[in-house]
């Protein structure tokens, strides 16, 4: 049998659909989001379930201050600094390496218009809680973007950056949470150690951890216990996948359990994501070797209905990746789909195609699965006006054309 494949052409119409999918879809609102000059009345007297019966939700910390956020900034941007030195000390020096850098500061460069809104969003929106503290090792971190409105349980989706292992960071998600958060979805973005700070076994570990952390605490942000999803991009593609897998195995007896269950995260899904090959202690963390492993296959039962998406004109990471993946969970009987987008790159999907505004595929079909089952949150989506254009179109074409990525 088959996984569940569907193939996106013209960048808008589904060409071939082998199995269930999403819709296809209207997008944010005019600004990336709205803020309104107080807590509403439902949100500062709602009241959530707790382990003794119902509770006063958390009320939500104070705003920092001008200062406080200029501080902030400045940490933000040593963090951010420090991380790409990391990256040229191990890209080395090199007429390919000096390439790349000249085509990764162009490509910037060009979209900056669209990143620079993001990160003005980013630093100074009330809706956005930075730096939530989950664990006690390093990094351990995660910002949360909260709907203006919270007058009833939302969904949460919990992600996991990329960064090819080595330059993750819990900010790269902030424009889609940003999106999310006006479609009154509560984002999770989650911060985890790289090379050399840590080893993918601590990634993976990590981001358990900052699952966990969600589990247990995000109906004090307005979330829905209920409706939590999980996704990854690109490199935190492949270590949520680790984590999700990890789980379904402790849950299936071959290991210890830990303090979140797998049967608390709807769908999981993927995009971009990458596999593991090459030596053995490499391979321990393929997630298509975990799947076809003779011990998973009690922890099968388990798993949530998992989505890839990925651009067929991936240079990264090849869509092979997220096909061998699918085969390797559909062979099992995981409740599976692939979507692949026709000539969209690694980019595309995450960065350049969010910053055109107006329609997008992968994001309305994203919003359709979280919001399923909610009529009045389906009816709102139906009525959402097009996303605001960030960048113009021949700035993004450009950047498309010399991206390294």
């Amino acid at each position: 049998m088959a996984p569940s494949t569907t193939t996106i052409n013209d960048h808008r119409r589904v060409v071939s659909v082998v199995g269930g999918g999403g819709a296809m879809f209207g997008v944010d609102s005019g600004e990336l989001i709205r803020e309104s000059g107080r807590d509403s009345l439902c949100e500062r007297h709602a009241i959530v379930p707790g382990k003794n019966g119902p509770r006063p939700r958390r009320r939500l910390t104070r705003q920092r201050s001008c200062k406080e956020n200029i501080n902030h900034f400045a940490a933000e941007t040593y963090l951010i600094s420090r991380l790409a030195f990391t990256l040229l000390q191990y890209l080395g020096v090199g007429y390919s390496w000096i390439t790349q850098l000249l085509a990764l500061g162009c490509y910037a460069l060009l979209l900056m218009p669209g990143f620079l809104q993001v990160a003005y969003h980013y630093f100074f929106s009330k809706r956005v809680k930075r730096s939530v503290i989950y664990g006690n090792m390093p990094r351990n971190r995660m910002d949360l973007y909260l709907p203006a409105n919270i007058c009833e349980p939302k969904p949460v989706l919990i992600f996991v950056t990329g960064g090819a292992w080595i330059i993750g960071y819990k900010a790269w998600g902030s424009f889609l949470g940003l999106q999310l958060a006006e479609r009154d979805i509560i984002v999770a973005s989650i911060d985890y150690r790289n090379f050399p700070q840590g080893t993918i076994s601590d990634m993976v570990k990590d981001v358990s951890q900052g699952i966990s952390f969600i589990v247990d605490n995000v109906a004090d942000y307005g979330g829905d216990p209920n409706r939590i999803y999980l996704m990854g991009q690109s490199a935190g593609a492949h270590i949520s996948a680790c984590a999700l897998l990890d789980q379904a195995i402790r849950e299936s007896g071959n290991g210890e359990s830990v303090s979140w269950s797998i049967s608390q995260i709807k769908a999981y899904f993927g995009l971009s994501g990458g596999i593991m090959e090459g030596e053995q202690s490499l391979r321990k963390f393929s997630p298509e070797v975990k799947v076809l492993d003779s011990s998973f296959k009690d922890a099968t039962l388990l798993l949530p209905p998992i989505i890839l998406f990925h651009g067929s004109d991936d240079r990264s990471i090849p869509s092979e990746s997220s096909k061998k993946f699918a085969d390797a969970l559909t062979k099992v009987g995981a409740r599976t789909e692939l979507v692949l987008y026709d000539g969209k790159t690694h980019t595309d999907l995450f960065v350049q195609d969010p910053l055109r505004g107006g329609k997008d595929d992968l994001f309305e079909h994203m919003v359709y699965i979280i919001h399923a089952g909610d009529d009045e949150a389906l009816a709102k989506d139906a009525t959402a006006p097009p996303r605001r254009r960030l960048v113009p179109e021949v700035l993004i074409k450009l950047a498309s054309k010399i991206s390294p990525f």
